[in-house]
């Protein structure tokens, strides 16, 4: 199958011409922007201002990714998830991010890192973007060097699971969480590929970053930023 170059994102403001900040939160903000489309269409927008996160899928030598289970509280539901966090310390990289959830969401470091997908959830409302990492060459780490969990981290349930079993639950409707369903279908193909196209774990970021968070610290991949 020949790939087509053209079907690629392009990355490319337009005119902010005003900035309305609605709410500040602990973790992102809402705001309302005018954005001049072309010489004539002025439209408002409402969106997310969000730091931008990781998701790591944490593949052990026998094919079993290492999954939690925790209560989302928006969807009042205990949903199957893969680690994940925040862009939120300043300085941070994001593979940084990444080894230091891994270690702390589920007791793990990784010998080897790569990409495997880079994503968008929510563009029509939110500048969140989350960077997939495939963690491999895995060794569980001493449980004195984990944080005490908190709040519904201290309920999670951690649980190795088959990645093809997984994938068949998510088929069947089972899981529902878009970064682990995006996440372990993109590792599945990557496998059944070879592994052959899987990226390094410090490309550049591919779009906007909120200058609050890690932005300081991250190469971009375009000229965007929410600051």
């Amino acid at each position: 199958m020949v790939s087509d170059e053209s079907l690629v994102d392009l990355a490319g403001s337009r005119e902010v011409i005003e900035r309305t900040e609605r709410v500040r939160a602990a973790k992102w903000d809402v705001l309302t922007d005018r954005v001049r489309l072309d010489s004539e269409t002025v439209v408002s927008r409402d969106l997310v201002r969000h730091p931008g996160a990781v998701g790591i899928v944490a593949l052990d030598d026998d094919g079993r990714v290492t999954l939690i289970r925790q209560y989302r509280h928006p969807v009042a539901a205990e949903l199957w998830e893969i680690p994940a966090g925040l862009l939120d310390e300043p300085g941070e990289l994001p593979l940084h991010t990444a080894q230091r959830e891994l270690v702390e969401e589920v007791g793990l470091t990784a010998r080897t890192w790569h990409t495997v997908i880079d994503v968008y959830p929510s563009p029509g409302m939110s500048s969140e973007v989350v960077r997939v990492f495939l963690a491999r060459g895995l060794a569980e780490v001493d449980p004195a060097l984990r944080p005490e969990p908190t709040d519904e981290e201290r309920e999670l349930v951690v649980r190795p699971v088959d990645l093809d079993v997984a994938v068949e639950q998510i088929m069947a409707g089972g899981v529902r969480n878009s970064l682990a369903i995006v996440a372990l279908l993109a590792t599945a193909s990557a496998r059944r590929a070879g592994w052959r196209g899987l990226l390094p774990p410090d490309r550049p970021w591919p779009g906007p970053v909120w200058s609050g968070a890690a932005s300081s610290a991250l190469p971009h991949g375009g000229p965007n930023t929410l600051g």
